[in-house]
């Protein structure tokens, strides 16, 4: 493919271009040359894209979704998450062991690249740290490694046991792998339905409280200390975890961590209605925790910013609250919720660092600026464009977001990757 984006602004703070409107020439995949607007552009290109003023960055890559096939293409399936993706602005999304048969050896892997290869996006597969995600004996990650994945996840469950965990690190870094943690002390969590504090006994829910985190996050950071592992910690909610990464970043240990869309835009107060579509495993904690994290994420101390993705149908999620499933669907939506609940403090550079430039860093995957020479992996959006997302306009099949029939701001208008322009009307 040969096209020509022309009145693009340039975001990417990586970009001598940034915040100027060029015209990109891109070619086999490739950016072949960048000209400022203004310069008149003689390229024989066969294909034009006037982008009217919209912004254009990297594309986006999701360190965290579920995407729900093989096994539960009843919720979702890889052609519907990828569609989804690309009309959310991104390039590359990370792709969760929790299906059936759970993603756990060289074909399971090769089965997710290679259902990829004709979808809109990369598809990153995780591998599951332990057999059948169960925390007793590890896989073999190396082979997983060699096949494609990415990095190594039981998901949802957190690896209780810390001698399995600390031996999953030490192998992970003979060969570069990277274990990603989710913290969560089941002992201290079971049975809780929501952040513990003055709206779970306001509601007579039983609740899940920050220490369940922080004691998980504490526990990790020491293992890291000792086996000087990488270590990813996965969807980070409380204050205390914050103070907790913070320390150990400063101390130099190899850590980094991401905070899902859910836990910066919306807090506990969310759940007053009994709506499941806030059910959300880590729970939507308070309005310090969600300040805290914003804090975290403007001082560097949360590197990514991921959707969580978890499609849920009807029947598992359409009942009583006590009874619904966990999760949000949020790959289509997430860089314009974003937009829309930021606090004024937080730089657009910020958002786009999160979603672009440190995931790629930390996943070890090619870095992808707007310069000449660099892969074609981009995003158009409209900022002043506002859009209407609803049941008619939804990729996903599952249905499990409170944004649906709402007015949000930032349009996404296209992405180019694979060597093809997708619009998104």
């Amino acid at each position: 493919m040969k096209l020509l984006i022309t009145n693009a602004v340039v975001f990417d703070p990586q970009s001598a271009y940034h915040r100027k409107k060029v015209d990109i020439l891109i070619s086999n995949g490739l950016i072949e040359s960048i000209q400022l607007s203004s310069t008149k552009n003689n390229s024989n290109s066969s294909k034009v894209f006037d982008a009217k003023g919209a912004s254009i960055s990297p594309g986006f890559v999701d360190m965290r979704a579920a995407l729900r096939e093989p096994g539960y293409e009843f919720k979702e399936d890889l052609i519907s998450a990828a569609n989804a993706a690309s009309a959310g602005g991104y390039t590359s999304v990370c792709a969760l062991p929790n299906t059936l048969p759970i993603t756990q050896n060289k074909s399971d892997i090769e089965f997710i690249k290679q259902r990829g290869l004709e979808l809109p996006v990369h598809l990153l597969p995780y591998g599951a740290v332990t057999k059948n995600t169960e925390g007793q004996e590890m896989n073999e990650l190396y082979d997983m490694k060699q096949a494609g994945a990415v990095a190594f996840t039981d998901g949802n469950k957190c690896l209780m046991h810390a001698g399995v965990m600390m031996r999953a690190m030490l192998y992970s870094k003979i060969f570069g792998g990277l274990i990603l943690s989710h913290a969560e002390d089941a002992n201290l969590s079971a049975g809780g339905r929501m952040h513990e504090g003055k709206v779970s006994v306001n509601l007579g829910l039983k609740g899940i409280p920050n220490m369940a985190e922080e004691i998980i996050i504490a526990r990790d950071i020491e293992l890291a200390r000792y086996t000087q592992a990488a270590l990813h910690f996965s969807h980070i909610s409380s204050k205390g975890s914050v103070e907790l990464i913070k320390k150990a970043k400063k101390q130099g240990l190899p850590i980094t961590c991401d905070v899902a869309v859910a836990n910066l835009i919306y807090t506990d107060e969310a759940l007053t209605e009994f709506d499941s579509n806030y059910k959300l495993t880590p729970p939507l904690r308070s309005k310090t925790d969600q300040k805290a994290l914003w804090d975290a994420l403007a001082d560097g101390t949360i590197d990514c910013i991921v959707t969580d993705h978890t499609p849920e149908d009807v029947e598992h999620k359409i009942l009583e609250f006590e009874y619904a499933a966990k999760g949000m669907i949020m790959l289509q939506t997430a860089f314009s919720l974003l937009h829309k609940y930021k606090p004024a403090t937080i730089e657009n550079e910020t958002i786009i660092n999160a979603l672009t430039t440190n995931p790629r860093k930390i996943l070890n995957q090619p870095s992808i600026k707007i310069e000449a020479g660099s892969k074609a992996e981009l995003c158009l959006y409209d900022e002043k464009k506002d859009w209407i997302y609803s049941t008619e306009n939804n990729y996903s099949k599952s249905i499990n977001s409170p944004a649906l029939n709402q007015t949000l701001p930032v349009k996404i208008i296209a992405t180019i990757n694979k060597d093809k322009l997708y619009k998104h009307n």
